[in-house]
């Protein structure tokens, strides 16, 4: 949907709440560039000496448990997660709040799976399948389901750091956003292309430091606009809400909440929340950088606990965005929710009249949400670049006869490969409400990978028929049903309103496409056996 048709003139705001001025806006930009130049030049030098294969992928396999965890946790805190659930919170309440408890409830599923994923851990998920089912086939399936998953988290990343980028520079109109996400897209290609993944440790390590930062010096200021009284922040965001009886209860998130189909949104909704980001390609990827299964494990606990902090901190600014600026007023602006955590730094940085203490408030949560896109867009392009060049190039094409420098070599090129098709769709996708695209990586995570990984580290019966089900049937079935739905067109903030496709009745596809695939798993497998037992029996 574009630009036009979400914000009619009945949404649109004359002033903003926490606008700045002109003055104020060039100093937040002279020291957003003072910031961010230096960290990127740092992630560029932190790049591998020697084109091996290992460094590219994995740093060497040498990161401890604790600084594991932040960049764990730099994964995870994407900018969704950073923005959405800050917006959530103010515009949906309860709701919102649940949203960003699932956030934290999704470490404990990739706890479970961290040891053995590590014990089987090769560079990509296609190494650790192919233990199971070795030849080309799977590692085909496999590319093909990690870059559905990463190309369209990637273009949603790209979008919104767009249009976040373009109003810290005071601009507005399509050609400005698109001008930033390319600019942004360029930086992050450089970062991977030169960077690998020891690069993308260094930028996830400073952004989760900032981040974390930024969120407790916006909290403290918030808290103490209301005394330090969470009662009283609690009780202005339910006025500030619109909506003062309900805020704190469930239903807000899909107004049809009453009827089951609400209903169940919800449930799916969080479904793909616990599952679909715990099995994200560039979340499992990262488990690989562990020296030690153990260690992959004390990460993961280590990255529970910093997750839930900032997820805590993350629902006192909702609030506090609710009680400020007002869940209206954040809805005319962005009918996402994703501009309440600037809208509300701007206003506790005094709007208008900010002062220098206000405008390096406002440099601070800028440049951590900016770090946030950045790291997170890295950390996504390294994992879609080594399926192609590991598992399509290396494997499929030259059979494993290859150099590391090659391949290395390779993984650079794909890695702007996926870069530049990123930008190009975010570009020609602005101003659309691409939030679809989003669920539709979880949903392919959730429905493909994660039966897949669960088969294949705990099901001894689970055969390459089995698997190729899994991933193709996962994948199949969670794309099918999205486009069938009234996510993506029939409603006025579907994808593409104008069509009516909408046969499925659920906005969230994971209730159906889940159990497909693991059903399809089974069938699959037994379907194999069958076959190697006619094979066997024929010979």
């Amino acid at each position: 949907m574009r630009t036009e048709l979400l914000l009619r003139p009945e949404f649109l705001l004359a002033a903003p709440p926490g606008a700045l001025d002109k003055d104020t806006r060039a100093l937040v930009l002279v020291g957003f560039l003072m910031f961010i130049v230096p960290i990127l030049f740092i992630c560029v030098l932190s790049g591998p000496e020697r084109d091996r294969v290992d460094d590219f992928y994995t740093a060497g396999r040498g990161l401890s448990p604790l600084r594991g965890a932040l960049v764990l946790s730099g994964v995870y805190l994407s900018t969704a997660t950073v923005l959405g659930t800050t917006g959530s919170v103010a515009v949906f309440g309860y709701d919102g709040l649940f949203i960003a408890l699932c956030t934290v409830l999704s470490l404990g599923v990739l706890l479970l799976l961290a040891r053995p994923l590590r014990e089987r851990a090769g560079y990509t998920l296609g190494d650790t399948l192919a233990l199971r089912a070795p030849g080309p086939a799977v590692r085909i399936a496999v590319a093909v389901v990690t870059l559905s998953a990463c190309v369209p988290y990637l273009v949603v990343q790209l979008s919104g750091a767009g249009v976040t980028t373009a109003t810290l520079l005071g601009l507005a109109g399509p050609g400005a956003e698109q001008t930033a996400i390319v600019m942004i897209g360029a930086l992050v290609v450089c970062a991977t292309v030169f960077g690998g993944m020891r690069g993308t440790i260094v930028i996830q390590v400073i952004k989760t430091v900032v981040l974390l930062a930024a969120g407790l010096a916006v909290t403290a200021v918030l808290l103490h606009r209301f005394h330090w009284g969470t009662d009283s922040l609690i009780d202005a965001a339910a006025q500030g809400s619109g909506r003062p009886a309900g805020h704190l209860r469930p239903g807000l998130r899909f107004a049809d909440s009453a009827t089951p189909e609400g209903t169940l949104d919800f449930i799916g909704l969080m479904i793909t929340i616990v599952l679909g980001v715990a099995c994200l390609p560039h979340v499992t990827m990262q488990l690989g950088a562990s020296p030690t299964p153990s260690a992959a494990r004390r990460t993961v606990r280590h990255t529970l606990g910093i997750v839930a902090a900032f997820c805590l901190l993350t629902a006192l600014m909702g609030l506090g965005a609710a009680a400020l600026i007002g869940a209206p007023a954040i809805m005319a602006a962005d009918p996402g929710g994703s501009s309440a955590l600037l809208m509300l730094t701007g206003e506790l940085a005094g709007g208008p009249s900010t002062d220098t203490n206000g405008a390096l408030l406002v440099v601070l949560v800028s440049s951590a949400v900016f770090l946030t896109t950045l790291a997170v867009v890295a950390s996504v392009t390294l994992a879609a670049a080594g399926s192609i060049a590991h598992d399509l190039y290396t494997h499929v094409l030259r059979r494993g006869r290859i150099t590391e420098g090659r391949e290395v070599a390779a993984a650079r090129w794909a890695s702007a490969g996926v870069g530049a098709l990123s930008i190009a769709m975010a570009v020609g996708v602005q101003g659309w409400n691409v939030l679809i695209l989003s669920a539709l990586s979880l949903a392919v995570a959730a429905s493909a990978l994660l039966p897949a990984l669960v088969y294949s580290l705990f099901w001894r019966g689970f055969t390459r028929t089995g698997l190729l089900w899994t991933l193709y049937g996962g994948l199949g079935s969670a794309v099918g049903l999205q486009v069938s739905g009234p996510a993506f067109s029939g409603s006025p903030f579907s994808l593409f309103p104008e069509w009516n496709i909408d046969w499925f009745p659920l906005q969230t596809v994971v209730l159906v496409s889940l159990p497909a695939a693991f059903l399809l798993g089974r069938i699959g497998s037994a379907v194999g056996r069958q076959r190697t037992a006619d094979l066997i029996e024929h010979r």
